[in-house]
């Protein structure tokens, strides 16, 4: 054993994956825990893996957040956090009892609809009602507490949204952030949170941040290419995905 009571085997395999999910946000602009939950799940129990997550993703995007609520509609990601933050509990009182294999199965199949989805082009062709955004709020602190993906479906809602790309940018990173507050917050009022995810998803955050910029600027000499790039993601992603399932 080492830090943390992990092996150096899996310190270094989590220290992989936290730079892969970085190159791939980086680039692709998504992707980070379609990449990070499942491969950080053959090393690490079910919390420990959505403590990291939550570690290195609520840091990173922080400088960005002044402008996202100038660029979005601040107003709308409070009622879909709010709203995930009440169906959180939830997902976490089903996490607690679900054996780790489960968990790995579940956020497989989780990233491989989330990717089949997105890859198809499929648009959801509703509006975007009150209803519908506590619906999409609802599941995604479900789905957040029980996999760590709060992700998928305010994302797929968005995507298919009437709305400025700016906009619908600005929103998905409030949310996001959002959501990373609460789940922290959430964990540790339950009592849940214990300080060595902690201090490992910090020792993390500067390698995971160096990938990211680096995502960055490989997609800016690749003048862009936003298809090619997402073609990529989705290929890790599905390749993550089938590298967790239990089998």
């Amino acid at each position: 054993m080492t830090a943390f009571g992990l092996s150096a085997g899996d310190l270094c395999w989590l220290a992989g994956v936290a730079a892969l999910a970085g190159l791939v946000r980086g680039f692709s602009g998504f992707g980070t825990a379609l990449i990070y939950v499942p491969l950080a799940s053959l090393s690490l129990p079910p919390l420990w893996v959505l403590v990291t997550l939550t570690v290195m993703d609520l840091i990173g995007p922080l400088p960005n957040i002044p402008r996202a609520f100038r660029d979005g509609r601040p107003r709308q990601v409070a009622v879909l956090a709010g709203t995930a933050a009440l169906t959180l509990l939830p997902g976490l009182w089903l996490l607690d009892r679900m054996p780790a294999e489960v968990f790995r199965w579940l956020v497989a199949g989780l990233c491989l609809v989330t990717v089949i989805l997105m890859a198809s082009g499929w648009r959801w062709s509703g509006r975007m009602t009150p209803v519908v955004t506590v619906a999409a709020g609802g599941l995604s602190g479900f789905l957040g507490g029980v996999s760590g993906l709060a992700g998928p479906p305010v994302i797929l809602i968005y995507m298919s949204a009437p709305l400025p790309a700016k906009v619908i940018r600005a929103n998905l990173m409030m949310f996001l952030v959002a959501w990373d507050g609460i789940f922290g917050t959430v964990l540790f009022a339950s009592g849940r949170l214990s300080l060595e995810p902690v201090l490992l998803g910090g020792t993390l955050v500067p390698l995971y941040l160096l990938a990211n910029w680096l995502g960055a600027r490989v997609f800016g000499a690749g003048n862009g290419n936003d298809r090619a790039y997402r073609v990529v993601a989705y290929v890790l992603i599905v390749g993550a995905a089938l590298l967790a399932l239990p089998i």
